[in-house]
Parts: C-alpha cells; structure tokens; sequence
C-alpha cells in the first residue's frame, strides 16, 4: 500500500473565529474553531461514502473506514491512497483489490454521513448489525491501565484544547501508556483514524481502545471488527452498544473518569476490578 500525506491545500483542522465572549464584560474577540469538511470516500474511481470530518489523518481514516466496515480484510488490500482536494472538499481515493471491489459493489451504500451518525444511509435494517467474529482467547488486562490513559489522554487532545468541540480515540497497552491518538469533529472518525493508524504501523491487534465520547453500537462494531476485545468510554454506552458488547465477548466500560468506571459488560476479562471500587452510574452522569 502506498501511503501518501494529506492534501498541501487541505483546509487547517481549526480556524479562527470573531465571537462575544460573555463572562464579567461583552466584547469582541478571537476564538479557535474546529474545522469539518465534505470528505469523499472513494473506491476504484467510484465515491462510497461522504462523511463531514476534520481534514487531518485522512491517510489513516480511510484505512480505517475500509476496516472497520469490512471493505477490506487487511490494509494490504489497499494499494494506494491519495488525499484530493476541490472547491466541494476533500476525496480520499483509495486503489483496492478486485476482489473486496466487487464485493463492495454487491453492498454499496449511498451514505451522506454526520458527525453524530454512524450508519446513515444503509439500505435495510439486516444491514445495521453486521457478522463480527465473536472475540475468543483474551488476555485478561489490568483495568488500571485504562484509568492511567484516561488521564494522560487529556493533556494530548490539542484539537480539543484549542476548540473544546473535538472527539478523541487512542489505543491503550497493558502498562497505560497510549499511542496512536486521533482527534476529529465526529467521534466515528476519530475510532476510524485510531483504528486506521493501528492498521498501517502493522501494531498487533491487543490492548485497549478509549474514546472520549458514548459508546454506540457501531463504535462497537468497529472496535470489536479490528480485533480489539476492550473499548473504554468516557461517557455512557447506548443499550445497543451493551447488548452487542455482551454478544461478541467485548469489554465495554463508561463513565471512565479517573478512578471511577462502571463496566458493563464482561469484567472476567479486566484484571483488579475486585480491587477498586467503580462509581454508581447516577454519581458520574
């Protein structure tokens, strides 16, 4: 897979703003902003998806995207990417096998994504939950790790620093330490370039995902899809999300916010949860 960096001419992911800040006195001032922007998914010359993202990682999105919806296998299936701009946005124009092409083809979608939606525009209710693996053979994983990233995880979301308007993903390993930390408008598309940006370094499929946001069925999905057997919210899960957690052996935590979690669905796989105390769900919402 070639690999390509983003657009020279791609819009910033943040800009500035004149606003009224309203605190002890009104008056004019400048403010950071999060940037979205149209970004077209496209296949062999033929566009998949548009999805409202920031313009940044855009490489690791799509690789990401292709995973976790089952375009592809493997990233090797990808063999070239290249971010293009226009007056109407972005495209990320990926080269892929014949063979994930054609079944593409067979399943296409004709999605305008948002950044609150994650499966917009599939055309049948068979196809909101798709066959995933069940998840088999875990390590257990120390539950301390996920709170030392909750932590850490804050001081490396520059976007939402700067804006206070940007989801965070990052992947977490058994000694807390986080990498592959993405940010975006839309908390799917920050999973997406997480996951994507796993997929490209060749990084082994263990450890945890964390993401600053609820946790949806499809965030489920995505995770659960690309190998990882824990996904750690610092909101609150959907019904569908703990239902489908249950189902394909994943743990799934919210609330998770400093000491204090609440996990949700199989904790025999969370080492030291006996030890700690997890906070009530009406205390943390």
């Amino acid at each position: 897979m070639t690999q390509t960096t983003d657009a020279l001419n791609a819009p910033a992911m943040n800009t500035s703003a004149q606003v009224h800040v309203i605190r002890a006195a009104v008056g004019p001032a400048l403010d950071s902003v999060v940037n979205e922007v149209p970004v077209a998914l496209q296949y062999n010359g033929i566009s998949h998806a548009v999805m409202l993202c920031t313009p940044s990682d855009l490489a690791s999105f799509g690789v990401g995207f292709s995973l976790s919806e089952g375009i592809i296998d493997q990233p090797s299936q990808i063999y070239d990417i290249a971010i293009e701009s226009s007056p109407a946005g972005l495209t990320v124009a990926m080269e892929i096998a014949a063979g994930p092409f054609m079944k593409l083809k067979d399943r296409r979608r004709s999605m305008v994504g948002r950044t609150g939606c994650g499966i917009c525009g599939v055309d049948s209710l068979d196809a909101v939950e798709r066959d995933i693996a069940v998840l088999t053979g875990q390590s257990r994983f120390p539950v301390a790790a996920l709170t030392t990233a909750a932590k850490a995880l804050t001081s490396q979301q520059t976007l939402q620093q700067l804006t206070g308007a940007a989801h965070a993903a990052c992947h977490v390993n058994r000694s807390g330490e986080i990498s592959h930390v993405k940010e975006d408008v839309g908390r799917h598309n920050a999973l997406d370039k997480c996951l994507g940006s796993l997929a490209r370094a060749s990084n082994p499929r263990g450890g945890a995902i964390v993401v600053t946001s609820r946790a949806s069925l499809e965030m489920v999905q995505k995770t659960a899809a690309l190998g990882f057997g824990i996904l750690a919210a610092i909101s609150g899960p959907t019904a569908a999300a703990v239902n489908l957690a249950d189902k394909l052996g994943l743990a799934l935590i919210g609330f998770l916010r400093g000491e204090q979690y609440v996990v949700y669905t199989h904790p025999e796989i969370l080492d030291g949860i006996d030890q700690v105390r997890g906070a009530n769900r009406t205390e943390l919402s």
